[in-house]
C-alpha cells in the first residue's frame, strides 16, 4: 500500500505551461484538480519558463499595425508545406487545421485577457529558403519572455476565486498508471516522503517530451540528420525523459513520430551547466561566415539562420565531425549574436523597453565579452592566423586549413567592398533581403566585412547540434484523449503539450513554422479541459 494517497476528479501530471493552462481552465469551470510534478516547486513552468517566448499567430493587431496581410488560407497553405504530413498523420493534421482556424481566439485573445502582451514588431522566422515557410511574419514575442508568460498565468492561478479547488504536489515522480475496469483511474509513483498513489476520474499527461534524454534522442534519431551525434548538446532538462511515453505504450496507447524533433544547429556548451551536456542555443549571426570543421566556407549555398532550421540541422548532421565554425568580428557579434531564452535576455524578460531599443541600436557587447571569457566553444584573435591557432587548440585532432580559410574570407570581404552591381554571392543577396523587413533591419549589420581593423577581435564559435523539443508524442484526438493503435481512446487518459507532440502526435509534421510550441501547449490544454468539462 502507498505511503501517500490522493483522490481528485482530475489529475494533471506536469507543471509546465500545458499543465498550468489545463489546471487554470479546469478550476475556472469549478473542477477539483491535483497538479503533480516530479520537480521542485521553484521549477514551475518547466521549459516554457526558460524559453524566449515566441508564438506563431495570424490575423493579429500586431500584424495589422506592421502592415502584414495574412489569412487563414495562407497560414494553412504554409503549415502544410512545412509539415509534409504523411497519410497516417490525420489527427496531427486535424490539430494543425484547428490551430490555424482558432489560434487567434483560443490562444492570442485568451492570453491578452490574462495580462500577456506582445512586442509590437512581429518577427519573420522560418520563411523558408525558397518561400516554402512563413509567407509573412507571424512570430510574436511575449513581452517578458517565457518567464513572464508563466508568471502571469501562475498569478491568475493563485489569485483565482476557485484556487482552493487546486492541490499542487511536487517532488512526486510518476512511474505507472492505474487501470481499472477498462479505464485509467490515476497513477502511482515515488516521492521524497515515500510511495504514493492517486485516484482520479480523469488523468492528463503534460510531462513534456524526450529531448532531455540524449540516449532516447539518439535511439529515435532520424537518419535524415545523419548518424546520431556523439557530441550532441542538451537544450532540455533531463526530466524530459520520455518515461511516461513508455508507460502509456504498455497500456496500449500509441506513440508516434518520435523521430520528429526540433533541434537547433547552433549550440555551444553552457558556461555554468546545471546538468550533463547542457548547452545554450544561439541565434547565430547572419553576417558571419559559416565554416566546416576544417575552417572552409560551407557552400556553394551558404548557411544562414532564419530560413529553415530543419535544413540547417540536416546539412550539419551530414558534415565531417558534425560540428561547424562561425567566424565574425566583434561588431557582428555585438549586433547580431543572441542566446535564446528568458534568462539570457534580461532586458526583454524584465520589460525594459528603452534598454531593448538601445541594445538593438548599439549591440550587446557585454554578452559577447561574457561568451568570450566563459564559454569553451568561443575563441578570439587579433588576426586570422591567431584565430586559427585558437581554433586548432580547441579541436587539435581536426586540422584547420588556415590558407583555405584566409582565401575564403578574403574573397567574401573583397566582394562586399566592391561595386554593389557586382555582388554575386547568395549570402549577400540574403542579407539584403533580410534587411528589407523592419524586424530584422536593426538586428542585421549593413554588409559588414569579416576582417575589419576597426572591429577587432575576430571571433570563432564552435557550433554543435543541440537537442531541444519533441515534435512527436502520444497520439491524441481533438479532445486530447490518448488513442491506441486502432485510434480508439484510452478512457480516462488525456495528453497535452509536448507529451502529445503538441497535438495528435505531431501537429507540426516534420518541420515547424517556429513558435508552434508554447502556443499549442495552451491550445492543447484548453481543449482537454473543455472536453473534460463537457463530460
Amino acid at each position: 500500500m502507498a505511503d501517500l494517497t490522493y483522490q481528485t476528479k482530475v489529475l494533471v501530471i506536469g507543471a509546465g505551461l500545458a499543465g498550468i493552462t489545463t489546471s487554470l481552465e479546469l478550476i475556472e469551470k469549478g473542477h477539483q484538480v491535483l497538479l503533480l510534478d516530479a520537480g521542485l516547486e521553484e521549477n514551475w513552468g518547466g521549459q516554457a519558463k526558460e524559453a524566449f517566448g515566441g508564438m506563431l499567430f495570424s490575423n493579429t493587431p500586431e500584424q495589422k499595425r506592421n502592415g502584414i496581410a495574412d489569412s487563414n488560407e495562407l497560414f494553412w497553405q504554409d503549415w502544410q508545406t512545412a509539415a509534409a504530413f504523411k497519410p497516417e498523420d490525420r489527427w496531427a493534421k486535424r490539430w494543425a487545421k484547428a490551430y490555424v482556424e482558432y489560434n487567434s481566439s483560443q490562444v492570442y485573445d485568451w492570453l491578452k485577457k490574462r495580462g500577456i502582451s506582445f512586442f509590437p514588431v512581429v518577427q519573420w522566422v522560418e520563411r523558408g529558403k525558397y518561400g516554402d515557410g512563413n509567407s509573412v511574419p507571424r512570430y510574436h514575442l511575449a513581452w517578458g519572455c517565457g518567464q513572464g508568460l508563466v508568471k502571469a498565468l501562475l498569478q491568475r492561478l493563485n489569485e483565482h476565486p476557485n484556487y482552493r479547488a487546486l492541490t499542487t504536489v511536487f517532488s512526486h515522480q510518476v512511474i505507472g498508471f492505474s487501470f481499472t475496469q477498462g479505464r485509467v483511474t490515476g497513477c502511482f509513483g515515488n516521492s521524497t516522503n515515500g510511495s504514493f498513489s492517486v485516484q482520479a476520474e480523469h488523468t492528463v499527461i503534460c510531462s513534456g517530451g524526450i529531448n532531455g534524454n540524449l540516449d532516447k534522442v539518439r535511439q529515435h534519431w532520424d537518419p535524415i540528420y545523419g548518424p546520431p551525434p556523439k557530441n550532441l548538446l542538451s537544450g532540455a532538462h533531463p526530466s524530459a525523459n520520455g518515461a511516461l511515453h513508455d508507460q502509456v505504450e504498455q497500456l496500449g496507447g500509441e506513440v508516434r513520430n518520435l523521430n520528429y524533433m526540433w533541434n537547433y544547429a547552433a549550440g555551444v556548451a553552457h558556461p555554468k551547466p546545471a546538468y550533463p551536456n547542457q548547452g545554450l542555443s544561439l541565434i547565430p549571426p547572419r553576417s558571419a561566415l559559416w565554416l566546416d570543421c576544417y575552417g572552409r566556407r560551407l557552400g556553394p549555398e551558404p548557411l544562414i539562420t532564419g530560413y529553415d532550421t530543419h535544413d540547417l540541422c540536416k546539412q550539419i548532421g551530414h558534415l565531417p565531425q558534425q560540428y561547424t565554425w562561425q567566424v565574425m568580428n566583434k561588431r557582428i557579434a555585438d549586433k547580431e549574436l543572441a542566446i535564446s531564452g528568458s534568462d539570457t535576455n534580461p532586458n526583454f524578460r524584465d520589460k525594459k523597453l528603452l534598454k531593448v531599443i538601445w541594445q538593438a541600436l548599439k549591440g550587446n557587447s557585454a554578452q559577447t565579452l561574457e561568451l568570450m571569457n566563459q564559454c569553451v566553444d568561443v575563441v578570439s584573435g587579433q588576426n586570422l592566423g591567431e584565430l586559427a591557432a585558437k581554433m586548432q587548440e580547441l579541436q587539435p585532432q581536426v586540422p584547420i586549413d588556415l590558407e583555405g580559410m584566409t582565401r575564403d574570407i578574403a574573397s567574401y570581404d573583397a566582394m562586399l567592398k566592391g561595386p554593389k552591381a557586382l555582388h554575386n554571392d547568395d549570402q549577400i543577396r540574403r542579407l539584403n533581403e533580410i534587411r528589407q523587413w523592419r524586424g530584422d533591419r536593426l538586428r542585421t549589420c549593413k554588409l559588414q566585412p569579416i576582417v575589419d581593423a576597426k572591429h577587432l577581435p575576430l571571433i570563432a564559435l564552435r557550433l554543435r547540434l543541440i537537442s531541444r523539443k519533441s515534435m512527436g508524442g502520444l497520439l491524441t484526438d481533438l479532445q486530447g484523449r490518448v488513442l491506441n493503435s486502432q485510434e480508439r481512446p484510452l478512457i480516462g487518459l488525456y495528453a497535452a503539450g509536448e507529451a502529445a507532440g503538441f497535438g495528435g502526435g505531431g501537429i507540426a509534421g516534420i518541420r515547424s513554422l517556429e513558435g508552434t510550441f508554447l502556443s499549442n501547449c495552451i491550445f492543447n490544454g484548453r481543449r482537454v479541459a473543455q472536453a473534460i468539462n463537457a463530460g
